[in-house]
């Protein structure tokens, strides 16, 4: 592995097509290739999959999240234990989640207010308070490599006037985040923060939010209050506007995005960094996806099937096994199933990536986006 000792955090653009970018994210643990799909490890694992085989996909970078691992086991616990990537073994950058979107989603059991969020764990009862301060100092107990800045995300579906307020009080969590990462010493000398746009489907006040977010200045710039419900039409509706309210020189990151195909229409809009619970977690319930479509392997039709998940797919669960096999490891609720069909999907996402990366850089994004759509749409 390459690493960069010298280096804190750089962007680069190595070629365009259209509003698509390929280029990479250096810091001194190694080099994120972009467009970048990252695995979502919660709670310090990626479900179902060892660190090195979740390495062996191509991910070049996980994810982790403030909410549950301050809960369990505890970021000064982490911290005790030499940090999150030697206690889950994992030498290459890690992103955290601010946790804002997990606290948000506990409904009835927390209370907001300019302080931050008040909430109860889902866990144990517990009460907690995250403010913008606290999750700076959660991600820095763990060693994140880049940080997120703490938010509100409300539904898309919410008031324009209720999502106003949320955002500009986002936006004044966000300047504490900055203030509260600075002070961090040697972790803010080797690490990174990334903004994020709120605003939900309102063209106005995506660019309200985009402006504050400058003029506070962040390394990078997330996307956030999409994947929230309002369905892939609006998402893309918002995208086509979105991301070039953003500095073009910083990295573009849209959170919890997505199916394949929303993640070949993001980069067709000028995004640069995924991440998403579903491969991992349709890996588990028996469903991989394909070149040619989603793939439900507990279908009846694949009992006596000796072909692999796809024929397209270089992963070693292609190269090796059957669907018949992984039918019945499906059926039988045996756990290699939900291994095997996890790291098929990571792999497969991995492959998306690359393939669009290569795309790009040989200028023909458009008919690799046409192709592939032409072959998933189509079905298996």
């Amino acid at each position: 592995m390459t690493r960069f000792p010298d280096t804190r955090f750089a962007f680069s653009i190595a070629a365009r097509d259209g509003r698509a970018r390929t280029g990479a994210i250096r810091m001194h643990r190694g080099e994120i290739r972009t467009p970048a799909f990252m695995p979502v490890g919660t709670a310090a694992t990626v479900k179902a999959m060892k660190p090195e085989t979740v390495r062996a996909t191509g991910a070049d970078i996980i994810l982790g999240n403030t909410y549950h691992l301050m809960l369990r086991p505890g970021a000064e616990r982490v911290a005790r234990l030499g940090g999150l990537h030697k206690f889950m073994n994992w030498d290459r950058p890690i992103l955290t989640d601010s946790g804002g979107y997990q606290v948000m989603s506990l409904s009835d059991l927390r209370k907001i207010t300019e302080e931050g969020v008040k909430f109860a764990s889902h866990i144990d009862g517990s009460r907690h308070m995250l403010t913008p301060e606290r999750s700076m100092e959660i991600q820095r107990l763990l060693g994140s490599d880049i940080v997120m800045a703490f938010d509100e995300c409300p539904r898309a579906d919410q008031g324009k006037e209720v999502i106003e307020r949320s955002m500009l009080m986002s936006m004044r969590w966000a300047k504490r985040s900055r203030d509260g990462f600075d002070a961090g010493g040697e972790h803010a000398e080797r690490s990174a923060l990334f903004g994020i746009q709120q605003g939900a489907l309102h063209e106005d006040l995506r660019r309200i939010s985009a402006e504050k977010l400058m003029e506070i200045g962040f390394d990078g710039y997330a996307i956030g209050g999409l994947a929230v419900g309002e369905g892939q039409e609006a998402m893309f509706a918002t995208l086509d506007f979105a991301p070039e309210m953003l500095p073009d020189d910083r990295p573009r990151y849209l959170m919890g995005v997505g199916k394949p195909d929303d993640l070949v229409g993001a980069v067709e809009r000028g995004v640069d960094m995924f991440d998403c619970v579903l491969p991992s977690r349709s890996g588990r319930n028996g469903q991989a996806f394909t070149w040619n479509g989603p793939l439900n392997i507990r279908n009846a039709r694949f009992a006596e099937d000796t072909g692999p998940l796809d024929e397209r797919c270089s992963c070693s669960v292609c190269a090796t096994y059957s669907r018949a096999y992984l039918h019945h490891l499906n059926k039988a609720g045996e756990i290699l199933g939900m291994m095997l069909m996890t790291e098929h999907n990571l792999a497969f996402y991995q492959q998306l990536m690359a393939g669009m990366r290569a795309a790009i850089a040989e200028g023909r994004f458009a008919a690799f986006a046409g192709d592939f759509r032409a072959r998933y749409y189509a079905g298996v």
